[in-house]
């Protein structure tokens, strides 16, 4: 026993004949407790932090017990309850830290995987749209060339050039709209001024919009309707989700077939949906459908009739413009082709 009063030379040999005993009742427990923590290597950040606190107040109960040759004298029993005390106090507050840390582990990881996703995202657009961006330009300029040098020299020939490069400019004036679009969206920037708006007016102006793209595919688009909901939302930003979706259908129906867009509500939900007829989407890509840059072809051409595969990011600010409206959008494969379903809140009455 250590007595008050001694000097430096005897605790230390007093210190020198408790460690073996201290030691051979308190490793057994710290052992015990690291093949417990492996055994836990795969699971709660809690049941590990718990085990941790247990570790040094075991192997210190242990330690002491032994040492005193397990005497129950009023100093080891108060040293005991001083032990469960701490051990009463520590290990909740492990739990509590534990599953604080977790989740706050887990929130940086999935932070972490939604920044590399953004960033290869931002990559791939960049890649796309360069080549994208390329691939007019290069075509205004040799057929700009081609005039200037005279090469073209035949009325009927000047003419179609002209409309050529009308129609790359027009092609490049989209895409230039569309990538401005995705950034107001992705940076945040979108303020939307919400009112009531009237869905027929939307389906209607945007089938409208969209005719002569289906008359020159010589696709028939339908339009109808159980009931014509009232929903909350801002009148652009509807107009363009159902343009892109119908303009999206349109380009991917054979011609002959048919886009069906029909409309209805369910629940506390305006419900719209745009039937096509592409013979339906690969299940190894139907869950890329709302990537940017995203087309489900290796074309980055314009298609043989006369239209334009696209920049590949209508899908993926339509699908933006309607998380802004607080509503939802899916696709599945539905009949001869596929299904984009949205909802959307309906407006107070």
């Amino acid at each position: 026993m250590i007595e008050s009063g001694e000097s430096l030379a005897e605790l230390l040999i007093h210190v020198w004949h408790i460690l073996p005993f201290a030691l051979l009742f308190a490793l057994p427990v710290a052992v015990a407790g690291g093949v417990i923590l492996f055994w836990l290597r795969r699971g709660s950040l809690a049941s590990t932090l718990t085990v941790l606190v247990l570790i040094p107040v075991g192997a210190t109960l242990a330690g002491v017990l032994g040492v005193s040759g397990f005497m129950f004298t009023p100093a080891l029993t108060t040293m005991l309850v001083v032990c469960l005390l701490v051990a009463a106090v520590t290990v909740p507050a492990a739990i509590v830290l534990g599953r604080a840390i977790a989740r706050r582990s887990v929130w940086e990881r999935e932070a972490r995987d939604r920044e590399r996703a953004a960033e290869a995202s931002r990559r791939e657009l960049v890649a796309w749209i360069s080549h994208d961006l390329r691939s007019p330009l290069s075509g205004i300029r040799a057929m700009a060339e081609a005039l200037a040098d005279g090469v073209v020299a035949e009325p009927g020939e000047v003419a179609g050039y002209a409309h050529r490069i009308s129609g790359e400019a027009t092609r490049l004036s989209a895409m230039v709209d569309d990538l401005f679009e995705l950034s107001r969206i992705t940076a945040g920037a979108l303020q939307l001024t919400l009112s009531a708006v009237p869905l027929r007016d939307v389906v209607s102006d945007a089938v409208a919009a969209q005719a002569p793209l289906a008359e020159q595919k010589r696709v028939k688009v339908l339009a109808t309707a159980q009931t014509w909901p009232v929903v909350a939302g801002s009148d652009p930003e509807l107009a363009r989700i159902v343009r892109n979706l119908v303009s999206n259908a349109i380009r991917h129906t054979p011609p002959d077939g048919t886009v069906a867009v029909q409309v209805g509500v369910d629940g506390g939900d305006a419900l719209l949906s745009v039937d096509d007829a592409c013979g339906g989407i690969p299940e190894d890509e139907i869950g890329r459908v709302f990537d940017v840059a995203f087309r489900g072809t290796q074309a980055r051409t314009p298609e043989p009739s006369g239209g334009t595969t696209g920049g590949g990011l209508g899908l993926a600010i339509a699908k933006g413009l309607v998380e802004a409206h607080r509503g939802r959008i899916g696709v599945c494969n539905h009949g001869r082709g596929c299904r984009f379903e949205v909802r959307l809140p309906l407006a107070a009455r």
